[in-house]
């Protein structure tokens, strides 16, 4: 083989290997760009992810903080509302008790009241004796319808009249006063007993507003929210 040959096939190889070198750089920098491209979209997913994230982490907290001040708003709201009607019943009970005052004090009234009073605590505790407690300011009005009441409750309940005995040595607190706010007080009414002490009736008038008030709380509520003027019947039972 002449040096020609030789130098054409030396040529022919380094341009083969050239051209095989020149091809594979470029598929290394193809592969190396797609995974720079690949790398970089999985980054920018990456970030975008974060944000979201944390976008929604605070939205969140804004709309926590949201319902927490709306919870917070609503509950003092209904807390001055309750205060509100706490307030205007205890007026209220205030201002009945005022008025019962004044019942008492009008004798004939208050004595038909004792009666009914008498009558009523006889036919709860249906006991053939017992044992009156009222107040010593009232002790002789309670002695003279005493009689008239046994027989009421007898016709009624369809029994002999009842022994009824008085209390002389406990009474019940005196009237309200406004010198002693602090102290005990009774409107007025009675209370009665079984003879061993059992059972106990407690119908003064201020027992008898308690109830009254709170068979009427609904009632009470739909006054206070429409600022509508209340009557309260101490005879209802």
């Amino acid at each position: 083989m002449d040096e020609v040959n030789v130098a054409q096939q030396l040529k022919q190889m380094t341009d083969f290997i050239r051209l095989e070198a020149v091809e594979k750089a470029f598929e290394i920098e193809a592969a190396a760009a797609e995974e720079f491209q690949i790398e970089k979209l999985q980054l920018v997913e990456a970030e975008k992810k974060k944000i979201r994230q944390d976008y929604e982490k605070k939205e969140k907290q804004v709309d926590i903080k949201k319902k927490i001040e709306y919870s917070m708003q609503l509950n003092a709201s209904r807390i001055e509302v309750l205060q509100a009607q706490d307030d205007l019943v205890k007026s209220m009970i205030d201002s009945a008790r005022k008025e019962l005052l004044y019942q008492s004090r009008d004798h004939e009234s208050y004595k038909k009241l004792l009666r009914i009073l008498i009558v009523q605590s006889l036919l709860r505790l249906k006991e053939s004796a017992v044992i009156l407690r009222c107040r010593k300011e009232d002790l002789e009005l309670v002695e003279s319808v005493l009689e008239s009441a046994r027989n009421e409750y007898a016709e009624k309940a369809n029994v002999y009249p009842p022994e009824i005995m008085v209390d002389r040595h406990v009474y019940l607190p005196p009237a309200p006063s406004h010198y002693k706010e602090h102290d005990l007080s009774c409107s007025g009414g009675v209370v009665m007993a079984s003879q061993d002490g059992k059972i106990v009736f407690e119908n003064t008038l201020d027992a008898r507003l308690e109830v009254v008030f709170r068979k009427k709380l609904p009632e009470v509520c739909i006054v206070i929210l429409f600022d509508v003027p209340c009557m309260v019947d101490i005879y209802t039972f």
